[in-house]
Parts: C-alpha cells; structure tokens; sequence
C-alpha cells in the first residue's frame, strides 16, 4: 500500500533579523532533512523533547508554515508547490487538532457555529443538514445535545478539547495532525482524551500524526512511532518494537523515564547530561552527541543516516547494531 502522506527531507529554518536594516543575522534550524510516511489508516507518533521540531513539521505539512526545503506529497501530489486555490481543496482533507484547547475555540462562537462553520466554508452537505451533523460529531466526541448552545469558556479544558477534536472531524478529513493534544491537560483528563482519539481512530478509520513529547502517552494509540531530537530524526520503529527493543540512545534514555504501573518493577533510569542544544547552533555531526552516553570523537564528524536495524526498524546511530 502507498503512504497517504509522505514527507520527503522535509528542512524548516527560520531567519533571525536584527539591526536597523532588520538583515538576517541568523538561523534557527528547526527542522532539518526529515523523511518519514504514513500508511492510510495508521497513527503515527511523533516524540521528542521540546524544542526538537515535533510541532513545526505537524505545521510544515499542512503548509500552514512554509517549508525551506523538501517534498510533502498527500495522496501522490506535493502540496508545498500548489496554489491557493487549489491549496484550499487539499485543507478539507487535512485537519489539525491544536494544543491549546482554551485558545483554539473563538470564544464569540458557540459550539453550534464552531462546529457548522467548517462544514459551510467547504461546502460539506447541504445547510439544513449541518445542526443535525454537528449535534452527531458531539455525541461522537462524548458531548451532548444542550452543550451546542454554550460558549467555550462555560466548558473545562478536558471538554474544549473534545469540541476542537469534533471540529476537526467536521469536513470528514483523511488526515488528521493531533498537536500535543493532551499536553495542556491534567493527566485524568488526558487518558480520557487518548481513550477518545483510540476509539474514533479505531471507529473511523482515522489516519493521524500524533504529535507527543512523551513516550507513554503514544504507547497504545500509535501504530509507529518517529523520534526526533533537534531537529532531525533519530529512530523509527513499529510501537511495538520500539517499547521492546529500543535502538537508539536517545530513545533509551526517554523510556527509562516512562513510569511503570506495578511498583515492584523499575526501570534503570538514563539521566541525559545538559539541556537540548540551540538550533541556531546545533552540534556537528549527530547533533545528540553532546549529550550522548556512547558519544566519541567519530560523532562530531559524521551526520548518522537512518538504517535498518530491524524489520520495518531504522535508527541514526553510528554505534548501534
């Protein structure tokens, strides 16, 4: 089966200007050569530590932020060379859910036209059909009929996040990038959502690039999971054969922090040395060496590619088999 989306050494910078000119002094290098896909019907997570690049290449791929450099073809055509218009008809396809559920929702809306207002912009259905559509994407998403005519600050963060979750489902999307969208929640509240998005996932046969910075929230909805640190990707593996056989350090070092349920069971703890690096200035070579517990003099001059340690397994490491 050919990918539904594929992205194709996909490069973000962003230039830093200063001085009266306001010239381009520098480079924030937040994303840098990424190559990835994603099969129709899949969940794919997307990990990593702050400020490795998770969310501009969620952003990048629906073109909401231009790319430097590289290819992002939906359905066989690549999306960063089409115009406007044209652009339009590819947005209906492609839906993101945000991070923030108290700041994604227009608070001069109720649910009602938060709801029935993405199904006017792109034509989905006829307008008699839309209450009914809308009350059914609440029901689907938990919600009830009386909450259509509420403003979202009557609603708690938990339920926000489920009308940005229906609104998102609104035009009958293939795609869906989910931004973080548990990371502002309380942790009671974010298994509830992550029960939701595995239900409608499952349901509807969603496709989905589920975008986390923690490795146990993507255990279980995601079918494979993509690693990045600064920038660049450093492992990917089925869900499965990441949790089991993790290949890259960094990736070590991020499940030794995944708590586990039983509490006569620990894990032995890696402690990553010093913060994430600038990406205005990022290390030579694997830009995890400066951190890295296996690093050596070798690390510093080579940029790892990604290559197969496994069935379906890669991992950007000079020093792992």
């Amino acid at each position: 089966m050919s990918p539904l989306v594929e992205i194709d050494r996909l490069s973000k910078f962003f230039p830093i200007k200063g001085g009266i000119l306001q010239r381009v002094v520098n480079t924030v290098k937040a994303v840098s050569d990424v190559s990835f896909d994603i099969r129709a019907g899949e969940v794919v997570g997307l990990v990593g530590e702050s400020g490795s690049g998770k969310t501009t290449v969620g952003r990048t791929i629906l073109r909401l932020a231009p790319a430097t450099s590289g290819a992002v073809r939906f359905d066989g055509v690549d999306v960063m060379g089409l115009d406007a218009t044209t652009m339009r008809r590819y947005r209906k396809r492609m839906q993101i859910i945000f991070q923030d559920p108290y700041a994604s929702l227009n608070p001069r809306e109720k649910v009602r036209q938060v709801l029935t207002h993405p199904m006017r912009l792109h034509n989905i259905g006829a307008p008699t059909e839309h209450e009914d559509r809308a009350l059914s994407l609440l029901e689907k998403v938990g919600m009830s009929r009386d909450q259509l005519d509420r403003y979202p600050h009557e609603f708690s963060g938990g339920q926000r996040q489920r009308i940005g979750i229906a609104r998102a489902l609104a035009v009958q999307p293939d795609f869906i990038v989910a931004d973080e969208p548990v990371s502002a929640l309380d942790v009671s509240i974010q298994a509830q959502v992550i029960n939701l998005l595995e239900d409608l996932k499952n349901d509807l046969d969603l496709t989905m690039l589920f975008i986390a910075h923690d490795l146990s929230v993507v255990e279980h909805i995601c079918d494979r999971v993509v690693v990045m640190y600064l920038g660049r990707i450093m492992e990917i593996a089925s869900a499965a054969d990441l949790y089991a056989r993790a290949n890259h350090p960094y990736t070590k070092a991020l499940l030794s922090a995944v708590p586990i349920p039983e509490p006569s069971r620990r894990r032995s703890r890696t402690v990553l040395k010093g913060d994430i690096p600038s990406p205005i200035d990022p290390p030579s070579g694997c830009v995890f060496r400066t951190r890295c517990p296996m690093a050596t003099a070798e690390c510093a001059k080579v940029v790892p590619e990604l290559r197969p340690v496994g069935d379906g397994h890669f991992s950007a490491c000079i020093h792992t088999t």
